[in-house]
């Protein structure tokens, strides 16, 4: 937002950030040193030259910003004394860049939330930030120029975000190497690398206990009010939300119970399409050939329920469409959703018997005669069938669902570790990057389940860069009794 279109002072608004890296001494760089889980850089698209070094000159903000070479201590033009208490993690998926970030003003409390860098001030206009729900936790937007018009940066709700302007003139020879971190570990790795593997094996699997009976204790309490097979529902569907769209999934099912859809079964896939506001306008522009046969098929059986059930419709802005791999966008997720409420009793058969092969075979080959070959409703067919559920999902929906539903803790401590995903990565990471030996653990579920735990309980609630997180200290305490 251009500075002549507001009706505020910029100085009662916006704490306007000078950061100078002349000034930032020795004592204001990251006192440990940064040792480093390494992701692989970026792909960039082709595009020209230009464009290229534009990429290019933005990585390298960023990578300079999170190795803290501009330091943690700075003031604003209006005389703020501004400290990055923790620079956060690098978000390699839709979003600001840094997130769980942590600043404080005038030595107040920490603020946390993400931190947006990038070249142009104007940037926060042009790529959408100001409209965009995903900006609306920022509490610092960094860039390298501005030009003699001033610039603000705001939220969808209008709030002004904290600017600060970094200068520099060397460059970051090698950053866009194989060794980009996307976090550095915690204090708490360090009293980790002391323990014997048996006890850190303790460790993870007490969390992970803990974990696994929070998520049985929601199913149960779930089931009293709304009945076993209800809650089982709902799960399942926010587990084939993840990541992005759990809460969109499970609002859709508590919108759309298996009773109701039970009552009109020729009819569910229309209902849960329309209920979740996915189907394409009744006019059925640019659609042809299987798609305009399906969406047509679709809102025949919709519009006779569209107007009792407009009412309950999910929120367009609740649902996330980007930062998704192809195969996992919502529409097929929902594809996917409406195969399992048509065999949803023989589903159920397969979990309460606790015939895990069998259920994974069958998960795995469940097809839909539009979905198995598409990603959305204006693509092209696949050449290849396209599996409604990977490997990686039914993973995720066993651990998370199935067996915290019938309470199978000893299935679970023989079950392998899924793929790691970037969360598991990042706790990883900050806990155990100091140990060589930590993959004798963590090719087991239970354990990364346990890590995953110890991540959420302690580093995501932390805003003191780990100097107040008594995750260490515990560990310590209780290794020594």
């Amino acid at each position: 937002m251009n500075a002549s279109q507001s009706n505020h002072s910029p100085a009662a608004l916006i704490p306007g950030l000078v950061l100078d890296a002349n000034a930032c001494g020795s004592s204001q760089w990251v006192e440990r040193p940064i040792e480093k889980t390494t992701e692989k850089p970026l792909a960039w698209p082709p595009v020209d030259g230009t464009a290229l070094r534009a990429r290019k000159g933005e990585l390298e903000l960023q990578a300079r910003w999170f190795a803290g070479e501009f330091g943690r201590v700075f003031q604003s033009t209006a005389g703020e004394h501004i400290q990055i208490v923790q620079f956060g993690i690098w978000n390699r998926v839709a979003g600001p860049d840094f997130v769980e970030a942590a600043i404080r003003i005038d030595g107040g409390p920490p603020m946390r939330g993400a931190i947006e860098l990038d070249p142009d001030v104007r940037d926060w206009e042009r790529h959408g930030h100001s409209v965009n729900p995903e900006y609306e936790g920022v509490v610092l937007h960094v860039f390298s120029h501005c030009g003699e018009e001033r610039f603000f940066s705001r939220t969808l709700g209008h709030r002004f975000v904290p600017q600060a302007q970094l200068f520099f003139k060397d460059s970051l020879g090698g950053v866009f190497g194989p060794d980009i971190p996307v976090a550095t570990p915690g204090r708490c790795s360090r009293t980790l690398e002391s323990l014997p593997l048996s006890s850190l094996a303790e460790v993870l699997q007490t969390a992970a206990r803990l974990r696994f009976d929070r998520k049985a204790g929601n199913l149960a309490r779930t089931g009293e009010v709304h009945g076993e097979a209800e809650a089982l529902y709902q799960a399942l569907a926010s587990g084939l939300g993840y990541p992005g769209n759990q809460l969109a999934f499970r609002l859709l099912a508590q919108r759309l119970p298996l009773k109701r859809l039970f009552e009109e079964p020729d009819a569910a896939e229309a209902l849960l399409f329309g209920v979740a506001g996915m189907l394409p306008g009744p006019d059925l522009g640019g659609l042809s050939g299987e798609a305009l046969s399906y969406v047509r098929a679709l809102w025949e059986r919709w519009w006779p329920q569209r107007a009792s059930l407009n009412a309950l419709q999910i929120p367009q802005g609740a649902w996330s469409m980007t930062g998704q791999r192809p195969a996992n966008h919502p529409l097929r997720r929902l594809g996917a959703l409406a195969v399992l409420v048509k065999h949803w009793r023989a589903l159920r058969r397969l979990v309460l018997a606790q015939d895990w092969r069998r259920l994974r075979v069958v998960l795995g080959r469940i097809k839909h005669p539009f979905w198995s070959s598409h990603y959305t409703f204006a693509a092209k067919r696949s050449a290849k069938p396209i599996a409604l559920l990977g490997e990686e999902r039914l993973d995720e929906l066993l651990i998370n669902v199935f067996l915290p539903f019938v309470e199978g803790w000893d299935a679970l401590l023989k079950m392998r570790a899924p793929e790691r995903n970037r969360r598991s990565r990042i706790a990883a990471t900050r806990l155990l990057a100091r140990r060589q030996d930590a993959w004798h653990l963590l090719g087991s579920a239970v354990h990364q389940q346990g890590l995953l735990q110890l991540y959420e309980d302690f580093c995501s609630r932390d805003a003191s860069n780990c100097e107040r997180c008594p995750f260490p200290e515990q560990v310590a305490h209780w290794h020594g009794a």
